[in-house]
């Protein structure tokens, strides 16, 4: 096993994002539960994201699951939840990592929902990351 250096993103295996995205559409398909996939992406420069991230994934379900992108982005899949409900979770955790770390500079995040509902068919990762990631909107 290699240790990657500390200031290195540790980024997933793509087919894992993969496999996640056919989770959310089977479990939609197959028992017509509605799942959300999170995004997550903060600064650049940010120190803390990894451990919101982290901290975020250990207040999760085991059935949950946390896929990071770079180091500043990961997507969380959260199964059998509406939107609302996902957003209220994500909001509880990140401000229980807030009040956890409140002497440490706060990490500016920006938080996106996907959801994956039961009749949702050929869901590829082109349709899900745009949603996610999107670029802020250009001033004029």
């Amino acid at each position: 096993m290699v240790a990657m250096p500390v200031d290195q993103p540790r980024n997933d295996d793509p087919r894992k994002l993969r496999g996640l995205l056919s989770k959310a559409l089977d479990l939609a398909g197959d028992h017509q539960l509605t799942s959300v996939v999170v995004g997550m992406s903060g600064l650049a420069d940010d120190l803390l994201f990894p451990e919101v991230v982290d901290f975020v994934g250990s207040a999760l379900r085991a059935d949950d699951s946390i896929f990071r992108m770079t180091r500043n982005r990961a997507i969380f899949f959260i199964a059998d939840i509406d939107p609302t409900r996902a957003a209220e979770i994500m909001e509880r955790v990140i401000n229980g990592f807030r009040e956890r770390f409140a002497p440490a500079d706060q990490p500016d995040l920006s938080l996106s929902y996907f959801e994956v509902t039961p009749g949702m068919k050929n869901l590829t990762l082109k349709d899900i990351l745009p949603a996610l990631f999107a670029p802020p909107p250009e001033s004029h």
